[in-house]
């Protein structure tokens, strides 16, 4: 088995490669996989790690290719189910010189949305160290909801520990009120809550980094919560109200934040599976985080061991 498990719905991203293009006048896209979850097992696999992805595709062509190139990657496939019913969860993408693309998904009644909470009983979590989840999944279906409910209590009955970033998608929740009160819900199951400050906004009501942690802190099995701050770096505070920033790092020219949030989340959990320190973990993740937004992709940025050292010597620091 893995050191380390996720859900999620992988997407086949076809992304423009019309620059700054209205996604209605883009003639020419390229194809791409992406899906927060999967961004994060792909990076954890890249800094030498094993993963394990559990999904469901459909009997498709995307399907086919979601499967192959995850294997590609090196991330674990033995719990990817393929549903002939349901089609593969899509989305096209907008190339831009800056800030963040406009998308498109299609995702509604997806072979994912349909993954039943029968798998888990399957999964075997006897190597499993850290499991990352994250608000995407339990927002495309009740049924995947259930799914993703089912899998937390049973991390949490074998002792695994869990990351969960919330992954706001309000276009896949029924009202904001229900994406507010189900993702506050599902954080308090983690031990390491990663929100950012954009999303503390919107999920308590404020955007004041020691605020959040109070209130994720609440949380019956939460022991620490790293709050984003952009470029800034994070913001931590434990159970036991330590409180520390690290810093980020200063990028000359972002190309695309997406999987920015992932390449932080991998950071932390990778760092953490190598018995390097919470405040290292972090720096790390503002590392990964810092490198991917440098690329057009959704992970394409994620460093090798020898790359994130690379990037170490250049700034002058250390883990």
């Amino acid at each position: 088995m893995s050191e380390v498990i996720t859900i999620g719905e992988p997407l086949v991203i076809l992304a423009s490669k019309d620059m700054d293009k209205k996604l209605e006048d883009v003639k020419t896209f390229q194809r791409l996989l992406g899906g927060a979850e999967l961004n994060v097992s792909i990076g954890i696999s890249r800094l030498g790690h094993s993963v394990q992805y559990i999904s469901q595709v459909g009997d498709d062509p995307f399907g086919k290719y979601v499967k192959k190139e995850i294997n590609g990657h090196n991330v674990g496939t033995d719990y990817i189910l393929e549903d002939n019913e349901h089609w593969t969860g899509h989305q096209i993408k907008q190339l831009v010189s800056s800030g963040d693309p406009d998308t498109y998904n299609y995702r509604k009644n997806s072979a994912a949305s349909y993954l039943n909470a029968d798998i888990v009983d399957k999964i075997d979590l006897s190597d499993v160290k850290f499991a990352h989840m994250s608000g995407i999944f339990p927002a495309i279906s009740a049924t995947a909801e259930d799914t993703f409910r089912k899998l937390f209590k049973k991390l949490i009955a074998n002792n695994v520990k869990t990351t969960f970033d919330p992954n706001l998608r309000p276009q896949l929740w029924a009202s904001e009120d229900v994406m507010r009160k189900t993702i506050n819900d599902l954080a308090g199951m983690a031990n390491i809550v990663l929100p950012g400050i954009n999303e503390g906004k919107i999920l308590m009501g404020s955007s004041e980094p020691e605020e959040i942690a109070d209130f994720y802190l609440k949380g019956e099995q939460t022991e620490t919560v790293i709050v984003k701050v952009g470029p800034d770096g994070a913001f931590v505070k434990n159970k036991n109200g330590e409180t520390f920033t690290v810093r980020g790092f200063k990028v000359d020219h972002v190309v695309d934040t997406v999987g920015a949030g992932d390449g932080f989340a991998l950071g932390v959990i990778s760092a953490l599976l190598e018995n390097k320190s919470l405040k290292s973990a972090i720096l790390r993740g503002n590392a990964v985080g810092a490198l991917q937004v440098q690329t057009p992709g959704d992970n394409d940025g994620y460093p090798t061991p020898d790359e994130l050292k690379a990037f170490y010597e250049k700034e002058s620091v250390s883990e």
